[in-house]
């Protein structure tokens, strides 16, 4: 939960999910966890939450650093953040293990004990049994095999230091924008080198039943002369990056955003806003217009998308204030835990599961936990948003702020 979180507000949640829905799914299988449905739940819920920390957490948040009026750095947007999303992510934590407790914590007797394992380190006697037996598979197992093999590669720690590098020429004022091209280019370098020179080479070499090397095929022209083989062919670096492009996945965001943007030029979202707000348009950060405002954002977030939602408010209310922006981009991002289809890091995790096998992250089981889940995290982040913020309530452009 916490390298989610953690992850998800320095490299955005979207890449997040898309890393970890695999390895979360394979280590379930390999402690032979008969229900994934806690830890996929995990993955997802805590992505979208943590994502709202920063600027660069998720989509929205930068489309509203784009939009907004006026300007709002990554440390300005941070420490609005903090006290919301840390308040979030301890009521979804908590509400996880309200809810999957036995399957979390084999054999634990309720929630305290629940917390006490978390803290205090103590196992139950189910746990034990499921830690001696993976363990003893893993002695079985082929110890020498680099997969299994615990430890920080040296590419990993590179990886590591030029994340950090970015993360704090973020909070230093740098401009996002050359800085997100700067690292991101950075680490498909490193990435390239890493594959051209240190990886082993696919072997070419068949093997028989009994795992004999079998004699390279000989091929022979129309006269009966044998051609001899042609010299490995080169495989360039774009053709390498153009097959691990997952076309499935990207095929499913074109057709959601097509359908998503058809209906946001209907103006329905539009409408739907403004006759809910109804006197509060003009006041929807006040109190307590302010939790009816964020409730109308929720919906819409789950209706016609996060990133739709915001564009639409940019045009509604175009002298929008820093403070506004904020409350905005906290509702519309733990919207996005409400139901399945609220988020895209949601479906990357739901598709990515479902490419190995598992199809336990669905809308119907998503609901029960995601709907009080985030109705408590957002109504607990917004009070404490409104109470400790440090963005101005007026347009400091406009000269609001002298008055």
């Amino acid at each position: 939960m916490a390298m989610s979180t953690i992850g998800s507000a320095a490299v955005m949640n979207d890449s997040v999910v898309l890393i970890f829905s695999g390895v979360v799914v394979d280590l379930c299988v390999r402690h032979k966890v008969a229900n994934s449905l806690p830890y996929l739940l995990s993955l997802a819920t805590t992505a979208n939450t943590g994502s709202a920390l920063t600027m660069t957490g998720n989509p929205q948040n930068i489309l509203i650093v784009s939009l907004a009026y006026d300007d709002i750095s990554w440390m300005e947007f941070l420490s609005n953040m903090v006290l919301p999303v840390i308040a979030a992510s301890i009521i979804n934590g908590g509400m996880l293990f309200l809810y999957y407790s036995s399957e979390l914590f084999p054999g634990s007797s309720g929630f305290l004990e629940c917390i006490g394992i978390v803290f205090s380190g103590n196992r139950t006697p189910e746990m034990l049994a499921q830690e001696h037996a993976y363990h003893a598979r893993a002695v079985t197992a082929h110890s020498d095999d680099e997969s299994s093999s615990g430890g920080w590669t040296i590419w990993s720690r590179l990886q590591i230091i030029v994340i950090t590098a970015f993360l704090i020429c973020f909070a230093a004022g740098l401009d996002v924008c050359v800085t997100s091209i700067c690292a991101g280019a950075i680490l498909m370098v490193m990435a390239a080198w890493k594959r051209q020179n240190y990886d082993p080479k696919p072997e070419a070499v068949e093997y028989d039943a009994e795992g004999n090397a079998l004699p390279p095929k000989k091929m022979y022209d129309m006269d009966g002369n044998e051609i001899e083989p042609e010299e490995e062919e080169l495989v360039t670096e774009s053709e390498t990056t153009l097959t691990e492009v997952d076309y499935g996945l990207l095929m499913l965001f074109i057709g959601q955003f097509i359908l998503i943007g058809s209906f946001d030029d209907t103006g329905v979202p539009q409408g739907f806003f403004k006759v809910a707000m109804g006197g509060c348009a003009e006041q929807m950060t006040a109190v307590p217009c302010l939790y009816w405002f964020v409730l109308v954002i929720t919906i819409l977030s789950n209706v016609a998308s996060n990133v739709p939602v915001v564009q639409m408010l940019a045009a509604t209310f175009p002298y929008a204030t820093p403070y506004d922006w904020m409350q905005v981009s906290f509702s519309a991002t733990i919207a996005g835990n409400l139901t399945m289809l609220g988020s895209a890091a949601n479906m990357i995790v739901a598709f990515q599961a479902a490419k190995v096998g598992d199809r336990t992250f669905t809308s119907e089981r998503h609901a029960p936990f995601g709907i009080p889940s985030t109705i408590l995290s957002l109504y607990a982040g917004t009070f404490l948003l409104s109470m400790v913020h440090f963005s101005p309530e007026c347009s400091v452009k406009l000269g609001e702020c002298d008055e």
